[in-house]
């Protein structure tokens, strides 16, 4: 039986975009992304996170801290009611990225490779999913993953395929 999924991007949905988070110490969890996820789960959505990571591949951080911090923060979330089923991420970049990192990724958002492997890893209907990001990139990955519920969170940007929401609880309307 196929499953459906709660997209989430990472920086800017479930904490706030500091730019290259990568230390505890500056981890801001956004209001309302613990009642989010836990309602979502009470509704049967699988909750996966598809984030880019390019600190990572620019040197900034290692993957050794994204890992770190990205323990810390699901134990966070499992705390607060807000349990993650899986957790993507892309530390190449195309053009800035050091080494091994500097390459053409189709994980990498707005492509759609993480995406296809959470289908895959999961058994996941996309096509009745949902896709929550800060940026048109999100947006991009999820239509071209063939999302058809995708939610900008910004009351600037726009694109044409997404609705705009303004916070994470009018978020919470499009899950039933």
């Amino acid at each position: 039986m196929k499953r459906v999924a709660l997209f989430l991007d990472r920086d800017g949905v479930i904490n706030i975009d500091k730019k290259y988070v990568f230390k505890i110490e500056d981890v801001e969890f956004l209001d309302g992304i613990f009642d989010l996820i836990s309602y979502a789960k009470s509704l049967g959505y699988l909750i996966i996170i598809i984030t880019n990571q390019s600190g990572i591949g620019r040197g900034i951080f290692s993957e050794k801290d994204f890992q770190i911090l990205n323990n810390w923060m699901l134990d966070e979330l499992k705390k607060n009611g807000a349990q993650v089923d899986k957790v993507y991420y892309c530390a190449s970049h195309p053009t800035k990225g050091i080494g091994k990192y500097k390459k053409f990724d189709d994980r990498r958002k707005p492509n759609p490779g993480m995406f296809f492997e959470a289908k895959k890893d999961f058994n996941i209907d996309l096509s009745k999913s949902i896709m929550l990001g800060d940026k048109i990139s999100d947006m991009k990955a999820g239509f071209s993953s063939g999302i058809k519920n995708l939610l900008l969170l910004s009351d600037k940007k726009r694109y044409s395929y997404s609705k705009n929401i303004k916070s994470l609880k009018d978020a919470i309307i499009y899950l039933e």
